[in-house]
Formats: structure tokens, sequence, C-alpha cells
């Protein structure tokens, strides 16, 4: 019960809107096979769900109705820390070229986000929001080099972020 006012709350905060809204690039497609598969969430300004998460883990399966089945797990306040899982529904937004989805945590609600950086062999990926409110750098690696994670957060705070607020996910 307390999972599910949790996540009540969290879709409450994640699809609030911000007086300040700013358009944050979308990158212009995503070959959506390519995209499924487990992503390691090396950094964040994260939901309060997550602001103690490590060894987090974003995984993607297409179904067969088009729509993106995602597990959400990680360890709550270590590596030893319970175990959490979430299970939230993506639904791509038409006209985007795969490229924006809405994140469904409870129903009707579906959260904005948005692909705003993929590089070329799907390794590594930016999902921001208009709101400039939650952003996930994510890897298919546990680990990225220092000068990624310069070069990945100088790319956040050019689209508006406070990176000040960009935590590093402990992976193991």
């Amino acid at each position: 019960m307390i999972d599910f006012i949790k996540i009540l709350i969290f879709t409450f905060f994640f699809t609030g809107c911000s007086m300040n809204e700013t358009k944050v690039p979308i990158v212009s497609h995503v070959d959506i096979d390519a995209f499924m598969g487990d992503w390691y969430v090396i950094a964040h300004i994260p939901a309060f769900i997550e602001k103690n998460a490590y060894n987090a883990i974003e995984s993607y399966k297409k179904n067969k109705d088009g729509t993106i089945a995602t597990t959400f797990t990680f360890n709550e306040g270590s590596f030893d820390g319970p175990k959490k899982q979430y299970n939230p529904k993506g639904f791509i937004v038409e006209g985007t070229n795969n490229a924006e989805w809405g994140m469904q945590f409870v129903w009707p609600i579906k959260a904005q986000y948005k692909i705003s950086y993929l590089d070329k062999n799907y390794s590594h990926t930016i999902v921001a929001r208009d709101a400039l409110d939650y952003v996930w750098l994510m890897s298919r690696n546990k680990e990225l080099p220092h000068e990624d994670i310069v070069k990945f957060t100088e790319m956040i705070k050019a689209m508006g972020y406070n990176t000040d607020n960009l935590r590093l996910v402990p992976q193991q």
C-alpha cells in the first residue's frame, strides 16, 4: 500500500507543470527496437522515489500493441538495500519519430519522457522533460569515464537544467 501511495504522489509531481516550461530538444529519430533493453542510470536529477537509488536500471521491451513495457529497478539506500521495482508503461507520442513518450505510472496520467540525446551506437542517452524537473543520463555500461560524465553534464546544463542537483547513481 505504501508503494502505491508513493507512486501516486510521484505521478502527481512527475506530471506537474512548471510555470517556466522550456522546450528541451528531442532527437530526430529513435530506432525503437535498438533502444529496447537495459539502460544503467549513471546520473539523474531524481524524482523522490529514486533519491537514494543504487544500481538503478531502466529496462524496456516493446509490447505487441506498440506500447513499451518498462521495468525500473534499484536498491534503496545502499548496494545491499531493499530491491525496489516499478513498472510504468510507455506510450510513444505520434509524430515524434519515437523520440517522445508518455510514461504512465498511474492511469490515466502520462508523464513526459523526451529522448533528448542518443548516440549513434545506442550506448548513451539523456532523457529529459520540458519542466526541467527531472533528467536521466543512462548508458548500456555501468560506468562512464569521468570526461564523458563531464561532457554529458554540460549537455544537460545547456538544456537549462541546474546541474547542481545532478546526482551520480552508484552502480556495482
